[in-house]
């Protein structure tokens, strides 16, 4: 909202135009020039504020999933929280992380490119002291890995991958895959200098060690699937995942429900008299013959012609024909 004058402003700045102690044309050339913005080419916005929404959005889902993941495989208090979705240049991100660190290059198919998971030593090295059996203490003096220690982090941050297709699936099925681990960035050249990433920093804590988590994903990379990181998009693929859980759901229910199966061998009518006097070993003759098919009932309607026997020495029937629609056995 523009300032509001006084009335003796706007008295005084009338007496000035009047006397030509400022002029109305250097005022209006003054505003106009407040309105031009500097652009720096070299620093392209390719992402969109609402596709920044979008990815901060799933990578709020992607820290959840790394807290249970990581608090699950270490039995210790791991927290991971996203503080910041950034877009700047390759270069820019290269120079902005420590000279010796972490970096998980991978691959997402169908994606064509690769992604960095960029851990800062004191996490990484506080999560494998603590996957050894130790109480997570980073060391005092980061040093290369050894080749035991590289095999135990790609081991473990190759599994914590999989949480990246869980966190994506509402967005595109993802095969995620550590393509390799280096140490210095000077060695990683994903992607051109000047071309835009979007950087997700996430703060992590272990026991008490903290450090960075970044999540390098190249613009080049995400093209492909730009248009489904609106908002619209995001809601509408919210609900039809939904839909389609609720059906899964009420499918599995109803596939697990109980009916009742029913085989008639036939009827007789008595009198109550003849009832009476009925013993051990009497006979009552059936209104159905020997070769004639019975009826099996399925929740009390008839679906099938089926035939006695038996299997391994129980009482079974075999379905010889369905039965058409309409068919009602009178009770």
């Amino acid at each position: 909202m523009s300032e509001i004058l006084s009335q003796s402003e706007i008295d005084a700045l009338l007496a000035a135009l009047s006397s030509g102690e400022m002029n109305a044309e250097e005022l209006k050339k003054e505003e106009e020039e407040k309105k031009v913005k500097v652009y720096d080419f070299k620093r392209a916005l390719r992402f969109s504020k609402d596709q920044i929404r979008s990815l901060t959005r799933i990578h709020e889902n992607f820290a959840r999933l790394l807290t249970s993941y990581f608090s699950a495989l270490l039995r210790s208090f791991v927290q991971f929280t996203v503080v910041s979705v950034d877009q700047l240049p390759y270069e820019e991100f290269i120079r902005s992380i420590p000279k010796m660190t972490i970096l998980n290059i991978f691959s997402a198919k169908p994606f064509e490119g690769n992604m960095v998971l960029e851990v800062n030593p004191n996490v990484a090295y506080a999560m494998m002291d603590r996957l050894l059996g130790g109480p997570g203490i980073a060391p005092s003096k980061i040093a290369n890995l050894t080749e035991i220690e590289t095999m135990i982090m790609e081991k473990m941050f190759s599994k914590a991958l999989n949480n990246f297709e869980e966190a994506w699936k509402n967005i595109i099925e993802l095969t995620p895959r550590l393509e390799m681990m280096e140490v210095n960035p000077q060695f990683m050249q994903i992607v051109s200098p000047n071309e835009t990433v979007a950087v997700i920093s996430f703060s992590t804590k272990i026991g008490d060690a903290t450090g960075m988590v970044n999540l390098c994903l190249p613009h080049v990379v995400l093209e492909p699937i730009m248009h489904k990181l609106s908002v619209h998009h995001w809601f509408s693929q919210q609900k039809k995942n939904v839909e389609k859980t609720d059906y899964e759901s009420l499918k599995k229910r109803i596939n697990y429900a109980t009916l009742p199966v029913n085989v008639e061998l036939g009827r007789s009518q008595i009198t109550i008299s003849d009832l009476l006097q009925l013993s051990i070993g009497d006979v009552i003759q059936l209104d159905k013959k020997t070769e004639d098919p019975l009826t099996l009932s399925v929740g009390n309607q008839p679906k099938y012609y089926v035939q006695p026997g038996q299997v391994k020495g129980k009482i079974a029937v075999q379905i010889t024909e369905a039965m058409e629609e309409g068919v009602i056995i009178d009770e």
